[in-house]
């Protein structure tokens, strides 16, 4: 699925507000993390991650495995936060028309 960026504009003004419902920790990216991201994007469809790493490398490759292992929509990047987008099957959020 491609957002345009409309609808990319629009889920960044929903994101706004949102707190990172996952935290990356020391452990890295395990099949747990991967299994919670999963349950809070069916829950939620549009959330924040934060990746708490200095290393640029190893956080772009921790984002790229992220969206790559849940199959979601990156919005955003700032900073620490990612924001990630996967639409569920009672489809929440309504996007605007592209």
């Amino acid at each position: 699925m491609k957002l345009s960026n409309k609808q990319k504009q629009h889920l960044k003004g929903l994101a706004h507000s949102l707190k990172p419902i996952i935290q990356l920790g020391s452990n890295g990216l395990t099949e747990g993390v991967i299994a919670e991201i999963e349950n809070a994007l069916a829950h939620h469809e549009l959330i924040k991650v934060k990746v708490a790493t200095s290393d640029r490398e190893m956080k772009k490759l921790i984002i790229e495995a992220i969206v790559r292992e849940t199959e979601t929509i990156q919005v955003q990047t700032i900073g620490h936060i990612l924001v990630i987008y996967k639409p569920s099957d009672a489809q929440k959020i309504l996007l605007p028309r592209g």
